[in-house]
């Protein structure tokens, strides 16, 4: 598999990244080894997990999912420098208590610590690409559509503050390059702005969700960072499992859905953007294109993103051996012009309804 240079930074990786996400709830410790090891041998050496995980986020998951990866690496010799890994401290609490008690702030404080926390689950010296999962301030995130002023971001830890805390942990050797995640123009331009400023690390990477019932990265951020040199690191692409089909005819909840499918079984997953009717009623409308062009519905989410010169990598969030196979493979489809002006069809009269 070739591989992608991130950004301006030194780390080169294949253009499927192994999410993690799902180790420690609905895949276990063994399982998640065995997919770590399936996917190395598939071509892969990215792969992407966070402090927070495994999800939905939970106190009594907080941080399970990088130690799982970490104990990987000890069991298998060599394992490690088969990868380059990349892991995220999450942003304000948002709700979660667990997360440094409730603190509505992220402090240059709290990027170091967490930063050593997450070096010490994945029992490694260094990590490859570390990210700020989303922003501490007041911006549209996680199915926000609008940005809404607010007097107290003036009381958050500031943009440069974090930056330098993050150039102290690159200056120290603990990470190799910064990323951002869930985020929007302003925020890419203006940690980039500072980072030329002030002589500190640019940003390498973003992460944002990007599918087919998705595209608002298109409208603004794809030019800005393009323009900066900074990677999409493509999240959810397959929608949280709408855009597989696997909830066309029964709906996410009705007789029939999958007893295993996030969600089914996960309510507050169905409380978020991937919940939304619009969202659904708009997948189907691609599966069925896909089917209708001899395709699976996921290998053309898939396919859609892995074609997409916006795109560096994309994450696949996989339960089983079986599921990474059928996404790997996916990455040796093109779909044709005309497939993909009837993509564009779509979208022109449903825009982006998990956005």
């Amino acid at each position: 598999m070739h591989t992608i240079q991130l950004g301006h930074s030194d780390l080169h990786v294949t253009p499927i990244c192994l999410g993690t996400m799902t180790f420690g709830e609905q895949v276990n410790e063994s399982d998640a080894h065995r997919i770590l090891q399936h996917a190395s041998a598939r071509g892969i050496n990215f792969l992407d997990t966070a402090e927070m995980y495994a999800v939905p986020p939970k106190a009594a998951t907080f941080n399970a999912t990088e130690t799982i990866i970490g104990n990987y690496f000890a069991a298998n010799k060599g394992a490690r420098e088969q990868w380059i890994v990349a892991t995220k401290v999450a942003g304000p609490s948002r709700g979660m208590p667990w997360i440094r008690n409730g603190n509505g702030d992220l402090t240059a404080a709290d990027i170091i610590a967490a930063c050593h926390g997450s070096l010490k689950r994945l029992q490694t010296d260094v990590i490859d690409l570390y990210q700020i999962h989303w922003p501490n301030r007041s911006a549209p995130a996680f199915g926000g559509i609008y940005y809404q002023p607010n007097e107290a971001d003036a009381q958050q830890t500031s943009l440069h503050a974090q930056l330098e805390a993050l150039a102290q942990l690159v200056q120290a050797g603990k990470i190799k390059a910064v990323g951002l995640s869930n985020e929007t123009p302003y925020g890419v331009h203006e940690f980039m702005r500072l980072a030329a400023q002030y002589n500190l690390p640019q940003i390498s990477t973003v992460q944002n969700p990007y599918s087919l019932i998705n595209r608002s990265y298109e409208n603004g951020l794809d030019e800005t960072m393009h323009r900066l040199g900074v990677s999409l690191l493509a999240y959810s692409p397959l929608a949280f499992g709408l855009l597989t089909g696997k909830y066309d005819a029964s709906g996410l909840t009705g007789d029939g859905a999958p007893a295993e499918g996030r969600m089914t079984k996960f309510p507050t997953m169905r409380a978020q953007r991937w919940g939304r009717p619009e969202a659904l009623n708009t997948a189907r409308l691609y599966n069925q294109l896909a089917r209708d062009n001899g395709l699976t519905p996921t290998q053309l989410g898939l396919a859609f993103c892995y074609q997409k010169w916006q795109v560096a990598s994309t994450i696949i969030g996989v339960t089983s051996m079986a599921q990474l196979d059928e996404c790997v493979d996916a990455l040796n489809i093109r779909l044709s012009d005309e497939l993909l002006q009837a993509i564009d069809a779509i979208r022109w009269q449903h825009r982006d309804p998990a956005q």
